[in-house]
This record gives structure tokens, C-alpha cells and sequence, in this order.
């Protein structure tokens, strides 16, 4: 592992502070330094099921040395793929107990746990892969990406489809100029995350899990039956709808091809906003100056609403764009590029007949997890890291602050501030339970 990386001591000590008075300790040691980038990582994993199952096979190379999920039997499941790996029930306590093994934190819970565990690992000088999006608020992505930079670890946010050829070619058309000038994008998910309820429950907490752990930095409830494992995403206090789930992903393309940062004035409509549940549907409009200082509209929606571009135009098949479960549709002036994860067509078809795409100028990835493993080796870099991928969430989550304070808003990103909306405060930042505070 990389020396500069590795012979890192406790950074900060907020974190640790606000641990201590909330009864736990942070033991301020780095992991034992390997001496070769051959050395296999000793890595911590928190969240051991599903998507985070899915990413320990993805990095079953290096050693699983110690697993967290607050539900026993997913942890008791890891743990036979993995019987040397110690267990465990809260990540605050497995950093704490660990840190003297660990190099690396793999971090793939529900969204509003993500910054806790996240900034924990980032204090110790650990390493760390999160799942997108990778905060549950703005201001939580401004903070973990502001975190990262002075930790000097390798960092990488799960959009793995940024590892993809076809994002890169299509990222290299773009920059080629061969639309023209960018003035506006189109990004679409069909997929819909609505409908949170809490349900009543007059029964006890299922013996496998345990509820104030998933909790976290949440308000305290009573346990509901609907939300764990499946349907947290649909819920406002733990995740951020089709928004989180699957904005990342997509609006990741123009973020890439187009070089944006953040927005400067953000817009959002939808179903009249439920204090519980994600709507059905939104449609948000971000405005960015490029860096020449062009303006670009760039636009989303979910749940199966479309705008008139994107109506408008056929694919290979004669099937409306819309048809697509997802896409990216960029205008520029003299022409569009539409893409998915897989492929890209231009626009219009009899004028790009004859196009020849430019001489590749982006190197193939090595893998998405790989290429984070090779980070916390070497020091090379990640293409996700959590500066690029913290701008990118924020902008993502801006669009649910205007979804729900009533929007729309001029957004001033030097001071996480939303300016003509006087209910967006409580969305941009939110309180933590004592012992779960972000310092």
C-alpha cells in the first residue's frame, strides 16, 4: 500500500470527541502498513446483504476481516462464506474494535446511514467504497467530500456503470463536438420508488434485528414491518426515492461529459409532497453555467413522466425513447446523442448515417471495484472519488430539497444556502440522534 496513505495517524479529533460523550471510543490507530501493492486489503464490511453482498463478491480477492449488519441473519450468512471474519452488530463499535486490522470500509446500508459509517472510516484514515447515493443529505455530501480531501484515502462512490465502455465513448462524442454546442439534457428513469407508510405494529421487533441499530442517526419510532430490508427507499427519513436510487447512475453521464459541478438555480414538481413517502413521479430542472460560461438546463424525471424531447424521438427499433427504461438525451446544436448504459444513437439518423466516432481518449477501466483497490494500493486514481461523486450526489439531492420545500430556488454553493424558498433549510441539513452526529 502506499506509504503517504498507510502511515496515517487519528486526523481530527471532532469525531472522536462526540463518540466519547456519546459512550463509545474510536481507537485513534491506523491500520499495520503493507509493504507491497500485491498485499491482499484487510477490509471492513458494513452492510453485509444484497447490494452489499453483491460488492463483497466484487472484492472477494482481498480478506473480509470484519462484518456489521444490524440483521442477524444476514450476518450470520456472511459469516459462513467468511468464518474468520469477526461480527458484528454496530459499525461504530466495529471501527472502534477493529481499526488496528482494517485498511478499507465498504459502506452499503440504507441511505441516511451512509454518512455516519462514512465519516467514522474517513476520521481513522481508512479507505472507503460507498454505495450512491453517497449521503442522504447536501449537506452531508459536502461534508464527506470535504472529509475525503483532508483524509488523502482512496475513496470511490458505487456508480459502477461509470466503469463501462459505452459511458466513455459516449463522453468522448460529446467532447468531440460532434452535437455541437451542449445547451440542454434530458435524463429519465421509468422506475418508480413511492407510497412510504408506516404501518402499525403491535407485535415485537423480529429477534433478528435489530431495530434501534437500523434506526441510526433517524428519529426514534416504533418498528414498522414494510421498510426493512426492501422498502426503506420509499421512505423519506432513510432514503431518497427513485431520486437516490437511480439519479446517480444516470445524471453520472452528463456530469462526466459536460465537466458540471453545481447548479445555480434548481426546480422540482411533482404529486403534492407527502411528509412520509417519495411521489409517483417528479420532473426537476437544474441550471448550470459551463465553464466557458454558457448556461445548461439540464433535466430529470421519474415514475414514467417525460418531457416532449424526449417523446419525440425514435430509436433503432421505431420505439419511443421513452420506451427506454432510462436514458440520457443530450441537444446540442448540431445534433443529439441518446444513451443508456449499452448504447448510444444519434440524432437525426440520416444526418450522422455516415459518422465515425472519434479515436478512443479514454482508457478502458479496469473495473470499477479494481480500480478502487488499485487506489488503496498505490495512491493511483479513482474515478468516483468522493469530490467528483459528493458534487454529483448534492446535485442529485438539491433536486428533492425543491421537490419538497415548494421550490424553486437560486442554490449558493459556496454557502449551502437555497435563496426563495424559505422551507428548504430542514431538507438541506437534518438533526442526528445523540451518539449519530456528524462533527
Amino acid at each position: 500500500m502506499n506509504p503517504r496513505m498507510t502511515r496515517r495517524t487519528f486526523v481530527g479529533g471532532t469525531l472522536a470527541t462526540g463518540a466519547l460523550a456519546s459512550g463509545y471510543f474510536i481507537n485513534p490507530t491506523s491500520a499495520q502498513e503493507s509493504n507491497s501493492p500485491n498485499e491482499k486489503l484487510n477490509l471492513a464490511i458494513v452492510g453485509c446483504a444484497n447490494k452489499g453482498w453483491h460488492n463483497v463478491q466484487e472484492l472477494k480477492s482481498q480478506n473480509m476481516v470484519a462484518l456489521c449488519d444490524v440483521d442477524a441473519n444476514y450476518l450470520d450468512k456472511a459469516a459462513q462464506t467468511y468464518p474468520d471474519a469477526s461480527k458484528h452488530r454496530d459499525f461504530r463499535r466495529m471501527l472502534d474494535q477493529e481499526s488496528n486490522r482494517i485498511d478499507a470500509v465498504v459502506v452499503s446500508t440504507a441511505d441516511h446511514t451512509h454518512a455516519p459509517a462514512t465519516a467514522i472510516a474517513l476520521t481513522l484514515g481508512k479507505h472507503v467504497y460507498c454505495e450512491k447515493p453517497l449521503t442522504h443529505t447536501v449537506a452531508e455530501a459536502r461534508k464527506i467530500a470535504q472529509m475525503a480531501k483532508k483524509a488523502n484515502v482512496a475513496t470511490q462512490m458505487g456508480i459502477q456503470i461509470h466503469a463501462g465502455g459505452n459511458y466513455r465513448r459516449v463522453v468522448e462524442i460529446v467532447q468531440s463536438g460532434a452535437i455541437g454546442k451542449v445547451s440542454e439534457v434530458f435524463c429519465w428513469c421509468n422506475k418508480g420508488w413511492s407510497g412510504g407508510k408506516f404501518a402499525p405494529w403491535d407485535g415485537p421487533v423480529p429477534p433478528n434485528l435489530d431495530w434501534d441499530l437500523w434506526l441510526g442517526p433517524a428519529r426514534q419510532r416504533p418498528y414498522s414491518p414494510n421498510i426493512h430490508p426492501g422498502n426503506w427507499r420509499r421512505f423519506w427519513e432513510y432514503g431518497s426515492g427513485t431520486f437516490g436510487d437511480m439519479a446517480c447512475h444516470i445524471m453520472d453521464l452528463p456530469f462526466w461529459a459536460l465537466g458540471l459541478r453545481f447548479p445555480h438555480h434548481v426546480s422540482c414538481e411533482g404529486p403534492p409532497v407527502d411528509p412520509d413517502g417519495a411521489p409517483e413521479w417528479v420532473k426537476a430542472r437544474y441550471d448550470f453555467k459551463l465553464e466557458d460560461g454558457s448556461p445548461l438546463k439540464l433535466h430529470w424525471s421519474d415514475g414514467g413522466a417525460h418531457y416532449p424531447a424526449v417523446e419525440a424521438l425514435m430509436d433503432r427499433y421505431d420505439r419511443p425513447l421513452t420506451r427506454w427504461g432510462l436514458g440520457i438525451l443530450f441537444v446540442g446544436d448540431k445534433g443529439q446523442l441518446a444513451a443508456d448504459y449499452g448504447q448510444y444513437l444519434l440524432f437525426p439518423k440520416d444526418q450522422f448515417a455516415e459518422f465515425t466516432p472519434p479515436e478512443r481518449s479514454i482508457p478502458d477501466s479496469i473495473g470499477h471495484w479494481n480500480e478502487w483497490i488499485q487506489a488503496c494500493k498505490t495512491g493511483s486514481p479513482t474515478t468516483c472519488n468522493f469530490e467528483y461523486s459528493g458534487a454529483l450526489t448534492e446535485t442529485v439531492l438539491l433536486g428533492i430539497v425543491a421537490y419538497r420545500s415548494g421550490g424553486p430556488f437560486e442554490w449558493n454553493a459556496a454557502e449551502l444556502q437555497a435563496k426563495g424558498v424559505g422551507q428548504a433549510e430542514q431538507y438541506i441539513r437534518k438533526e442526528y440522534r445523540q451518539g449519530w452526529e456528524l462533527s
